[in-house]
């Protein structure tokens, strides 16, 4: 089993969402993030005053599968978040010991 881990533009979780579907994926997890890297922020002009926004709205989204799949997941995140500007994100997999479902008990890739 493999963890997925994708930070993308808020814009495009959408698409990703959708493209994941398509490959089969039945459930993930997303969460609002704020952060920056190349892009390092940008400028911005409120009530004619200036200010740094370094941080950047992201969404993270997390999903747990098995290896089988992981191929696929990430060719259609990396396929569906793409824009081709800076920021458009990153995409982390790491390896997953074991997977607990809590309301019945199950283990394994019959949990995920």
């Amino acid at each position: 089993m493999r963890k997925i881990e994708a930070i993308i533009k808020p814009f495009k979780l959408e698409e990703v969402k959708e493209a994941l579907h398509e490959v089969g994926l039945k459930g993930l997890t997303v969460i609002e993030a704020k952060g920056f890297g190349r892009q390092k922020g940008h400028t911005e002009l409120y009530r004619g005053a200036e200010y740094v926004v370094d941080f950047l709205p992201k969404v993270k989204i997390e999903l747990v599968l098995e290896d089988s799949l992981v191929d696929r997941a990430v060719e259609a995140i990396q396929r569906a978040a793409h824009t081709g500007r800076i920021g458009d994100g990153k995409i982390f997999v790491s390896p997953i010991e074991d997977v607990i479902r809590i309301r019945t008990g199950e283990r394994g890739p019959e949990a995920i």
